[in-house]
């Protein structure tokens, strides 16, 4: 069979669409799962509890999920200064942040959902990095607050 040669030129700008696509998925989909940080940006519930026993050398503890889980319960001695994943609440963290001296430690954490779906932590911690924050961490909640944290036992305030 003889094709023409528009219906190998459509072939051909097809394929190239389909290429594109593919790659521009596979972009996104490797966007989506990797994380901003790296491992040493990383603090497991165990060890963050056990540097919270230390006031003076203690990281400032900061809540970045929704008001409603933060005055159900949160870390002792956690603050709340709005919910990352919505524009205004990044407003708030950030100008929060932003008065604060850029050698502060600090950790950040949600613990609303699993973490690799979790909407605040992500632009907390890119806002923080954007910002000139070198000594940020992220506490590792691999499922949820309740069952990384609180259910293991580890102190928290129970309401606000």
């Amino acid at each position: 069979m003889i094709q023409s040669k528009s219906m190998r030129t459509q072939e051909k700008v097809f394929f190239a669409i389909a290429v594109a696509l593919l790659m521009a998925c596979s972009s996104l989909l490797a966007d989506a799962n990797s994380d901003p940080w790296t491992p040493a940006q990383t603090v497991q519930p165990a060890a963050l509890a056990k540097e919270l026993e230390s006031p003076k050398t203690a990281p400032m503890v900061v809540f970045v999920g929704f008001a409603r889980l933060y005055t159900a319960g949160h870390i002792k001695g956690a603050q709340y200064h709005g919910t990352t994943s919505k524009e205004e609440g990044l407003k708030e963290f950030t100008t929060w942040a932003a008065s604060l001296p850029r050698t502060s430690n600090l950790v950040i954490y949600c613990g609303c959902c699993p973490m690799d779906r979790c909407p605040n932590i992500r632009p907390a911690f890119q806002a923080l990095q954007g910002l000139g924050f070198k000594q940020v961490r992220v506490l590792m909640l691999p499922n949820d607050f309740a069952t990384d944290w609180a259910g293991k036992g580890l102190p928290y305030d129970k309401g606000n």
